[in-house]
């Protein structure tokens, strides 16, 4: 039997290349997949990336494991999930923070929130609440401004970090109802909360779901929300448009991963979450946390991502 001529050899070699990405892609995940969160555990990225690890391992057959990844309004692990390999091993639990407000509050930012990124899957959204000590004195938002009128720069409050949501909200806030607070900072919510029930901090501004134990029990009194409707959770607490402050915020979440991810393990995790998103422990587990969901094709995330960083960008300026 004559021998291949190195042609033969040649076209089989650049068969196999060609199919070897897809086989490749049809057989993840092959080893555990890790999920950055950019903020400490007890947040409502943490607990979502959680929910979500342990519904993925089912669906998918493989460990998905979650990594805490604080710093810097999220950047740590948004800059560490830019440099990871585009093999689907490395994703992140993306959220405004790192992808919306830090590329305008620092310059320097060494990514970009939509071309570095492969944004997979859209999961819901939080919103903020305005929660202040019942020591305080202030059960309404009318006894709190004049306080914070009288006692302009004494009045302590928490957000989950410089540049966080939560700190460029307040600040809105502070603009628009023309008083002066004094911020903050902590390294997530989770330790800021902390704080508040210890009566270090008698007000923050933080997710809504997180906070709802410490309403139910007494220990913290929302204001307002950041929604453009009462929420469900929350019904008797005015939205900050009723109360004429014109400010809304949404703290979005999702599933993102490196630029130029394989289109066909991009579709096993979309199809993977969006089983995870329609099971009913995830979906009353959800409702008790407050997070919003609405349908968003997988091609929408990117473009939606876009206009999130657009939107944020004049009130993190107004920020400075």
């Amino acid at each position: 039997m004559p021998a291949p001529s190195r042609l033969t050899i040649a076209i089989l070699a650049a068969g196999l290349a060609l199919t070897a990405p897809a086989a490749f892609a049809a057989d993840y995940p092959e080893r555990p997949v890790r999920i950055l969160v950019s903020f400490p555990p007890g947040g409502s990225s943490d607990l979502v990336a959680r929910l979500l690890a342990e519904k993925l391992s089912g669906e998918l057959g493989q460990q998905f494991v979650v990594e805490n990844k604080p710093g810097a309004a999220g950047t740590v692990a948004a800059t560490e999930l830019k440099n990871a390999e585009n093999d689907g091993y490395t994703l992140m639990l993306s959220n405004l923070t790192p992808f919306s407000v830090a590329p305008t509050r620092f310059p320097d930012t060494p990514y970009d929130p939509v071309k570095d990124f492969s944004h997979i899957a859209y999961i819901g959204a939080v919103h903020l609440g305005m929660f202040v000590s019942p020591e305080l004195g202030t059960p309404d938002m009318t006894a709190f401004t004049e306080k914070a009128k009288a006692e302009p720069g004494t009045l302590d409050y928490g957000s989950s970090g410089v540049g966080s949501w939560g700190h460029v909200f307040a600040v809105a806030f502070e603009n628009t109802a023309g008083v002066e607070l004094s911020h903050i900072p902590y390294k997530g919510s989770g330790p800021m909360r902390l704080d508040f029930r210890a009566g270090v901090i008698p007000v923050m501004f933080d997710a809504v779901p997180q906070n709802l134990p410490n309403v139910a029990e007494g220990s913290a009194i929302p204001l307002a929300v950041s929604a453009t409707e009462r929420l469900d959770t929350l019904p008797d607490t005015p939205t900050f448009t009723e109360l004429g402050y014109d400010i809304v915020a949404e703290n979005w979440l999702g599933i993102s991963g490196p630029a130029g991810i394989d289109a066909e393990i991009v579709g096993t995790l979309q199809d993977a979450v969006a089983t995870a998103l329609q099971s009913g422990d995830v979906i009353e587990q959800f409702e008790t946390w407050g997070i919003v969901r609405k349908d968003m094709p997988g091609e929408a995330f990117s473009d939606y991502v876009a206009a999130s960083a657009e939107s944020w960008a004049p009130l993190v300026k107004q920020a400075k």
